[in-house]
């Protein structure tokens, strides 16, 4: 069963289709990894799913609730992170989460819980503005698990991490949907560590959707075609470039 839909999802500015007619389908229960180059529309679509920007044409439905008429209550069900995360830089970690805790109306250990989660409770009396890039992505994205939604929308959560942060946030991810019984679509140009946390994925490029499936879907896919199959980055990028050619030869 899909957690969420979207039926000809479109978004046009001023002449330019930052996404065309997108048709996905999220399985309820688990990670799906969401891809494109940059410009492909992907962060224009989760900004669609939020209600920070509105659809030229179409709709989507998440957890069987409709936007536009739904809004508000889609949104009590989503934690999301997107681009950089905005703190109050004269305020620790803690205060931060403590004031997104106060709007939401949870109780006062879901900060405890949301810092716990990412790593960050011997840090949380540090004021943000001392906070490293990689703590301020896992303050981000303890500001999106707090409460534990059943939805989680992730774009680029690893961007700042070194290695090792990369990996533990990417084993947080991976956990969360058994652990927490949540969705999580997540965007990230780090395609290896999609192909390991991911159990569905779909592909954008210009807007269009070319590809939405499992990586084992995926791989037969490109053998199909003849392209590199061995890891989702060569398949991805030989996808992308046929589709490039395929625009190009059109125009």
């Amino acid at each position: 069963m899909n957690i969420i839909e979207t039926s000809n999802l479109t978004k046009t500015y001023a002449g330019f289709t930052a996404v065309s007619g997108v048709n996905l389908h999220i399985p309820r229960g688990t990670v799906y990894g969401f891809l494109g180059p940059n410009g492909a529309g992907k962060s224009t679509t989760m900004k669609m799913f939020l209600g920070l920007t509105k659809p030229t044409k179409g709709d989507f439905v998440i957890d069987g609730k409709k936007f536009p008429q739904d809004r508000i209550r889609i949104l009590k069900e989503v934690g999301s992170f997107i681009e950089a995360p905005a703190f109050y830089g004269n305020l620790t970690g803690e205060e931060n989460l403590d004031i997104v805790r106060r709007i939401i109306g949870l109780p006062k250990s879901s900060v405890d819980d949301a810092l716990e989660l990412v790593g960050l409770t011997q840090w949380r009396k540090r004021l943000a503005r001392k906070y490293s890039l990689g703590m301020k992505q896992r303050l981000g994205l303890a500001s999106a698990l707090i409460g534990r939604p059943p939805i989680l929308i992730l774009d680029e959560p690893t961007n700042g991490l070194d290695p090792v942060g990369i990996h533990e946030i990417r084993s947080l991810i991976r956990s969360l949907p058994e652990k927490f019984n949540c969705t999580v679509l997540v965007s990230s140009h780090l395609l290896p560590e999609i192909e390991l946390m991911a159990d569905n994925i779909g592909i954008l490029n210009h807007g269009r959707l070319l590809f939405e499936g499992t990586l084992e879907e995926l791989r037969r896919r490109a053998q199909a075609k003849g392209f590199p199959a061995e890891n989702l980055e060569e398949t991805f990028l030989a996808l992308i470039e046929e589709d490039n050619m395929q625009r190009n030869h059109i125009r």
